[in-house]
């Protein structure tokens, strides 16, 4: 036997011979990643996949120790999605996308408290919102999406007291950001956080006479909502949020990059990357009504966001989500505005260390469990590298694997990761290309070169 030639045979029909070993891939369609360990090369974009139905929806949660490679796959991830005409919004709050947008040409936009560069949080998603008025001659669906703006604001603003006061807002509390909305967010321009915060602190007699009630006790009922939102306006948070969004920032090129690493170690890094993020939303929203692309009675594009779709799409990137997922009022927010963004055309994408961190962010069967979970959920793309063996029960249980699979984990090697795609399973080798390589590179501080 020794002596007999080997048999010679192309990957396809390898496959033939051995279907349960050779995967045929998800197509030729998209970004190269790397090398698919068990035959071929490895394709993967998330808008061909979800026009074609192969996914329901775009999202991607990559989990990673540090060191394993997961910022270098995101990083020349966003870099090739450019060469289809792909763009990337990104809130970092590490610092960690200068040179990313430095070979993009562009200058990430670094939020300082007391800096010069402002975001208003509270912008809206398109232009009906500001001029919609409710008379007779409007439409109802602008009407349908002046409400589900201020829906949106009355929700980011209670996630923002609810995380700075350390406690669930009382109705009455809810209620008056409501009404401050109500008595500021009503004219031509989007309201700012220091126009509300005066709202609170200083009711209209006719908003106390909306909810039966007096000015004095609409103002205690807001007061400990606006003394918290105020750090934002006048605290130690001012300068980033605190007033209309500095005019002339580009956001019409391939990369859009928010460097909050000013307060990386700030325990309110968490409320930064909401109002970040929430200012990402609008931005995009108005981005995508301003380019025609229509959308359906619930929200979702018509045609499924794609290649073909009419509109540019968007990856939206949040790195170090633990900081998002650690409060249940932020994670209540985020997983909304997860689900929102499918309609915009956007694949988001939110960046972990552990496999136990949507676990770890509350107690076993809580509500935060359960919504970090849910955006696990809402993300049917997960990209995991090396975890340590204390992971793998969690990886198994959340990721659904396989005991082969969980017994990969801590096994597998820098720029290996398993992927999971829907119900189908990946094992790639992420390949670096020179220039590449000197761009993600993080090790400058470690190894001399």
């Amino acid at each position: 036997m020794s002596g007999r030639p080997a048999h010679q045979v192309t990957t396809r029909n390898f496959g033939a011979a051995y279907p349960m070993v050779a995967e045929p891939g998800l197509g030729h369609r998209g970004v190269l990643i790397g090398d698919d360990l068990l035959g071929g090369s490895f394709v993967f974009d998330p808008f061909e996949l979800y026009a074609q139905g192969v996914l329901s929806n775009p999202n991607m949660i990559v989990f990673g120790q540090i060191g394993r490679g997961k910022s270098a796959f995101v990083k020349t991830y966003l870099w090739r999605q450019a060469v289809f005409g792909r763009r990337a919004w990104v809130v970092d709050p590490k610092g960690e996308y200068g040179a990313l947008a430095a070979a993009w040409g562009a200058t990430p936009v670094a939020l300082r408290p007391g800096g010069t560069v402002r975001l208003n949080p509270l912008e809206r998603g398109s232009d009906s919102d500001a001029s919609w008025t409710g008379g007779p001659d409007h439409r109802s669906d602008d009407a349908a999406e002046v409400w589900q703006a201020d829906h949106r604001q009355v929700d980011l603003l209670a996630s923002l007291a609810a995380t700075s006061l350390g406690r669930p807002l009382q109705p009455r509390e809810r209620v008056a950001i409501d009404l401050a909305l109500g008595t500021v967010g009503r004219g031509p321009v989007a309201p700012t956080l220091p126009v509300v915060v005066d709202a609170l602190l200083d009711p209209r007699a006719e908003a106390a006479a909306a909810v039966r009630t007096d000015r004095t006790t609409l103002l205690e009922d807001g007061r400990d909502v606006a003394l918290e939102l105020r750090r934002l306006v006048h605290g130690d948070l001012r300068g980033m949020f605190d007033g209309p969004t500095t005019p002339g920032l580009d956001l019409d090129g391939p990369l859009v990059v928010l460097d909050l690493s000013a307060l990386y170690n700030s325990a309110a890094l968490g409320i930064l990357m909401v109002c970040a993020t929430a200012w990402l939303q609008a931005a995009l929203a108005r981005q995508v009504r301003g380019s025609g692309s229509a959308l359906g009675s619930e929200g979702e594009p018509e045609p499924r966001p794609g290649p073909s779709s009419g509109s540019s799409p968007v990856l939206v990137v949040v790195d170090e989500a633990w900081a998002v997922l650690a409060d249940l009022n932020i994670a209540r927010w985020l997983q909304a505005s997860w689900k929102l963004s499918r309609a915009y055309g956007v694949a988001n994408v939110a960046v972990l260390h552990r496999l136990s961190d949507p676990q770890s962010v509350g107690s076993a069967g809580s509500e935060q469990v359960g919504l970090a979970s849910g955006l696990l959920s809402d993300s049917e793309t997960r990209v995991v590298y090396a975890q340590p063996a204390g992971e793998v029960a969690a990886a198994s249980e959340l990721l659904s694997l396989s005991p082969t699979e969980a017994d990969l984990l801590p096994r597998l090697r820098r720029g290996v990761a398993l992927w999971k795609v829907g119900n189908r399973a990946f094992l790639v080798q992420h390949r670096l290309s020179p220039m590449e390589r000197a761009l993600v590179d993080t090790d400058a501080a470690m190894i001399r070169r």
